[in-house]
């Protein structure tokens, strides 16, 4: 038998990708093929045939960083129970958690959360959970309270039945005997956990519903008079672990950073840089996990799993963080919005775990303290002074912080014998003006400039040359909430196009990470395919216009029926149909899923995604700025078991006029063809099958709108974007006009 000592912690095992190499590399051949016989034609075609040629040479671009990114798969094996044998004493983790509004972000969420990471499998003296609230709301703050008093009956519940999930809302909604076990005493303690915890959500509720928690005096009385985005910094130590006991209480610290009108907070990115410091001030963990107030621990081992990945030889010198996927609860059937990204992480995410590492996602990472301070790789070991003296010279004023980052540079821990006594600095560094002058959002902490932080600031830890590492245990370490309706998910899709845009059009562009930093070219791409997203937009909608242009004006941009070229067009569309229902079909995903993630992505491009695009323009022209937009997030979804569940909703945001417009002009197109409304050809060419079907795939395609056409209620596109997109599709049909006239 061999000795545990000697095992490793984590084994890299690659995927074979045989099958999938062949279907991409084909793809791209035809591609290609298809693009040459563009060029040695173009002269003798017109403006149809130059606009077909710049999109799908983009569309070539884009596959060849999808090939680029997912050609060699990778995934990371765990043994969290030889870690245990290898590792005397874990390191110390401080949790982070961010909410924003307690309305789009109901406290019972971030209740649920922290309470599933206040009992995870690690030793309870080594946690630390900080709570940011942006929103600065007394009800958070009051649930959190009334949460700290639950969690004392709750954790030693959880770890003397080895709860596996330590969510309460999710684990009381299923059948005890599944969970725990059918003994008498078991079941008693069920119950009465069961009574405490419905007894705590009624308590939060009827806060929600009563606006405030109670009189705003005492320990509230710093909530008083406070408007959300002008206020005081307001720290309180809900609990703290005094007494250093393996088996109590993690500690639970309540932030809200200082907010001023005239200054500006930097969204979710300022906050994690207010919780990096004032926990650097009072427990100074050398790794720091954060999560979203809706991704509650689903693997109460999650932590060990991380640690042998960033304890494991070497790791240091080379592992920034370890990124675990995000996965989701209750999403409704066959994915309708597409917003579940299973195969993202199939397939995508394991790819660029091959390369320098995964991207981060913003939630469910682990990250080394020091690396977020700032440290390269090559200065781990042995730590420069002289280096640590410069990077701690632009860290603001608080001597305490400069203190206790010195420590977590040279890999000291920074013992705090009473977390109250932290306060006062803490409230120092948690103010607005905090960062004028510092290094904190430009070479220090989470990046500022974009509204999607995580991508930004992996980017630029991985331009360092550090590697990171993805993990995915089995069951998964973190379940989260995705967006139940249409309007949620393209809010939040707008945002992270716009995010990633506003990365690609700045000195942190990956072009130049990989010129003059240490991102690999291959990691380069991958941060190319996934920042180009916002630019997807335009090359989609002139193509999806193409079919439509040629169909009224009576030309055409495919080639004709007995020309041999239009068969790579044909094979383009079958292979790659085939090969990415494949995907889906390996990955345990119906073909209801694939359709609907297919049709999501035409739609999502062509809408969310394009006012994304607009945002960032408008930024670079100085017209405007970019807004972070909160997600609404809601614990259960109601949907899952109505019969209506899928069915697209909408509203009457202008994020839909967009797919109610091109929906529009094909109808229109197809109208005209088939009442024969077209004028005579100018070549003698006109437009044919291929164009007629490329229009009817589209409204296929958009089902959904063509569906919201008739449709009443949220399930129905409002008069007014009806009436708006009537208004540019007759628009656009009158330039087609003015084109043939001319």
């Amino acid at each position: 038998m061999a000795n545990p000592i000697s095992l490793p912690l984590y084994e890299k095992i690659p995927h074979k990708n045989t099958l999938q190499r062949a279907f991409d590399t084909l793809i791209f051949l035809l591609l290609l093929s298809l693009l040459i016989y563009r060029l040695l034609f173009l002269n003798n075609h017109g403006l149809t045939w130059l606009v077909a040629f710049l999109c799908e040479s983009w569309f070539t671009f884009t596959w060849v960083l999808i090939i680029s990114s997912k050609w060699n798969p990778v995934e990371n094996k765990t043994y969290p129970d030889r870690l245990l044998q290898r590792v005397p004493e874990l390191p110390s983790v401080d949790m982070f958690v961010t909410t924003a509004d307690p309305v789009l972000e109901p406290p019972i969420i971030t209740v649920n959360t922290v309470l599933s990471l206040l009992a995870i499998d690690y030793p309870s003296h080594k946690l630390a959970c900080y709570v940011s609230d942006d929103g600065c709301s007394p009800i958070t703050y009051y649930s959190l309270v009334e949460a700290s008093k639950f969690a004392k009956l709750w954790v030693p519940f959880c770890k003397k039945y080895n709860i596996h999930v330590r969510a309460p809302f999710r684990y009381f909604s299923t059948n005890p005997q599944t969970l725990g076990g059918s003994s008498s005493d078991f079941q008693q303690e069920w119950k009465r956990m069961k009574d405490e915890y419905e007894r705590l959500s009624c308590k939060i509720e009827d806060a929600v519903h009563k606006s405030v928690p109670c009189d705003l005096s005492g320990d509230f009385a710093e909530f008083s008079n406070v408007e959300r985005k002008n206020h005081p910094a307001i720290i309180k130590v809900i609990w703290e672990n005094k007494t250093g006991l393996l088996g109590g209480l993690p500690h639970l610290i309540y932030i809200s950073r200082e907010k001023q009108p005239k200054h500006p907070h930097h969204y979710k990115a300022g906050a994690m840089n207010v919780l990096a410091r004032v926990s650097g001030l009072m427990t100074n963990a050398p790794y720091m996990l954060n999560v979203d107030c809706d991704m509650f621990v689903n693997n109460p081992k999650a932590a060990l799993h991380a640690m042998c990945l960033l304890l494991s030889p070497n790791s240091e010198k080379e592992i920034a963080y370890a990124q675990f996927p995000q996965v989701f609860y209750d999403g409704l059937k066959d994915d309708p919005y597409a917003n579940q990204f299973v195969i993202f992480y199939e397939y995508l995410g394991r790819g660029i775990a091959g390369l320098q590492g995964p991207l981060y996602g913003g939630t469910g990472c682990f990250h080394r303290r020091k690396v977020i301070y700032s440290l390269s790789p090559n200065n781990v070991d042995p730590v420069n002074e002289k280096l640590i003296e410069s990077i701690l010279l632009n860290f603001g004023s608080s001597t305490e912080l400069i203190n206790s980052a010195a420590k977590a540079l040279k890999g000291k821990t920074n013992t705090v014998a009473n977390l109250r006594n932290s306060i006062h600095a803490a409230n120092q560094v948690s103010s607005s003006c905090y960062e004028y002058g510092t290094s904190w959002g430009t070479t220090v902490g989470w990046r500022y400039g974009s509204t999607t932080e995580d991508i930004h600031t992996g980017l630029m830890i991985h331009k360092r040359g550090w590697r990171s590492i993805f993990c995915t245990p089995h069951p998964p370490a973190f379940l989260g909430c995705a967006p139940s309706g249409g309007p949620a998910a393209a809010t939040q899709l707008k945002r992270w196009a716009t995010g990633l845009l506003e990365i690609l059009f700045s000195k942190s562009c990956p072009l130049f990470a990989t010129l003059f930093g240490k991102l690999q070219f291959r990691q380069c791409l991958a941060y190319l395919w996934i920042l180009t997203w916002g630019m997807r937009p335009v090359f989609e909608l002139c193509y999806a216009a193409l079919p439509a242009y040629c169909i009224i004006t009576n030309s055409h941009f495919l080639p004709k029926v007995q020309e041999p070229t239009l068969y790579i067009l044909v094979a383009i569309f079958v292979i790659y149909n085939i090969s990415t229902l494949s995907e889906y079909l390996r990955a345990g995903e119906s073909i209801r899923a694939w359709w609907n993630n297919q049709r999501m992505s035409r739609i999502n491009t062509m809408n969310a995604w394009l006012f994304g695009f607009l945002s960032v323009i408008l930024k670079l022209l100085g017209i405007s700025e970019t807004v972070f937009e909160v997600t609404q997030k809601d614990q259960s979804n109601d949907d899952a078991n109505d019969v209506e569940a899928g069915r697209f909703t909408f509203d009457g945001s202008p994020i839909f006029l967009p797919g109610t417009t091109i929906l529009l002009v094909h109808l229109t197109a197809l109208v005209v063809t088939l009442l024969k409304w077209q004028p005579p050809p100018s070549d003698g060419h006109g437009s044919g099958l291929g164009e007629v079907f490329c229009s009817v795939y589209l409204v296929i395609w958009f089902w959904p709108f063509l569906k919201g056409l008739v449709g009443k209620g949220r399930h129905g596109i409002p008069l007014s974007t009806i009436w708006k997109s009537a208004a540019l599709a007759l628009l656009f049909v009158h330039l087609c006009r003015r084109t043939t006239m001319d």
